[in-house]
């Protein structure tokens, strides 16, 4: 273990080997230094949060994951699917907001073609122009894209012309095919994801990365999913940041596995700092972990928080976590940095500071 923490001490990469040794023999307070240190060298004290909103299209979905409790079918009364007039007066409410950021994502609506999509883009840019569009996964860009007959790259150059400038990181779920076709067999493949990512990273898209854990995978397979992103990124340089989503089990399918416990959401999130060496920003999601876990999360490698979010999302809340109107300002952040240590600093999607 000694010859483990001097390589990270020294900042050189280690292998999938160690670490599984390290989620797996290194005592939590180890951990939580190691990945401070390398959360410093990469990013000093930062503190980073965004003011954002989210825009949810449907929770119509042609998929249905065992995990998923988002999804509903067509006829239910907790279903939706809104026009896209409904999605342009979301936009509009949120004008004078000071967000700097839309994301959208929502189900993969079987009706719905690229051309939507382009309008969906173009309506929201036009309501917001100072905001970055961030908007689908690759499962659903995935998904319009083939319809249309496109590849990927003639997919998300039409997009891009649309106002789409950057692309969320969901979707990724587990990367091993054997489990991923247990838990989301209808679902894209992990080709699929890795695929339409590489390309919106070839033409200048930056994009996210996260995986969902806690459910049915192993430790082992977490860092195979880890390892398969880090490899994508020292060829395209592409992930800006890592968003561990931790699988929560109200409502779903697989409700009867339960929830993993608070160490090892801690043990997860100091992993991926310190094995994705390469993407620069880890986030601690704090819609999903909720504040008081988001806080811890700051001892253990995490530099980012996600952003005000508005009470606009309902994917994590209907999955049980805590905050059921997710919502936080601007002065509980700063207060939160302040407890910590860190430095607050409002960024853009980018990464670049908000003056």
């Amino acid at each position: 273990m000694e010859k483990i923490y001097n390589k990270i001490e020294l900042g050189e990469r280690i292998t999938t080997d160690e670490a599984l040794r390290l989620m797996e023999e290194a005592p939590l307070e180890e951990l939580s230094r190691l990945s401070t240190l390398c959360r410093v060298r990469t990013c000093g004290d930062a503190l980073y949060y965004n003011r954002n909103f989210h825009i949810e299209p449907t929770n119509i979905c042609r998929f249905n994951c065992l995990f998923c409790s988002y999804r509903r079918p067509r006829g239910s009364a907790e279903a939706w699917n809104y026009s896209l007039d409904e999605i342009e007066q979301i936009a509009l409410s949120k004008a004078d907001s000071g967000a700097t950021e839309v994301h959208i994502v929502g189900g993969v609506h079987p009706d719905h073609d690229l051309d939507h999509y382009i309008e969906m883009i173009s309506r929201v840019k036009r309501a917001v122009p100072g905001a970055t569009v961030k908007a689908f996964t690759a499962i659903e860009l995935a998904y319009m894209i083939e319809k249309a007959g496109l590849t990927y790259t003639e997919g998300l150059t039409r997009l891009r012309e649309a106002g789409m400038e950057a692309i969320p990181g969901g979707g990724a779920e587990i990367f091993d095919e054997e489990l991923r076709a247990k838990i989301c067999p209808d679902k894209g493949s992990t080709a699929q994801w890795l695929a339409l990512h590489e390309a919106a990273h070839s033409i200048g898209i930056p994009t996210n990365a996260t995986i969902l854990y806690g459910h049915m995978e192993s430790r082992a397979q977490r860092i195979d999913h880890l390892n398969r992103l880090r490899e994508l990124q020292d060829r395209t340089g592409g992930f800006n940041a890592f968003i561990p989503l931790k699988y929560r089990s109200a409502g779903n399918k697989m409700e009867s596995l339960g929830e993993v416990s608070l160490e090892e959401d801690l043990r997860t999130l100091a992993l991926s700092r310190i094995f994705l060496d390469n993407i620069p920003h880890i986030k601690a999601y704090w819609v999903m972990y909720g504040k008081q876990t988001t806080e811890m999360a700051l001892a253990y490698g995490a530099d980012d928080i996600d952003g005000t979010i508005d009470d606009s999302t309902k994917i994590y809340s209907m999955a049980g976590a805590e905050d059921q109107r997710p919502r936080l300002t601007i002065a509980e952040i700063e207060a939160m940095a302040a407890r910590n240590g860190r430095t607050p600093i409002e960024r853009d999607t980018f990464y670049n500071p908000v003056k």
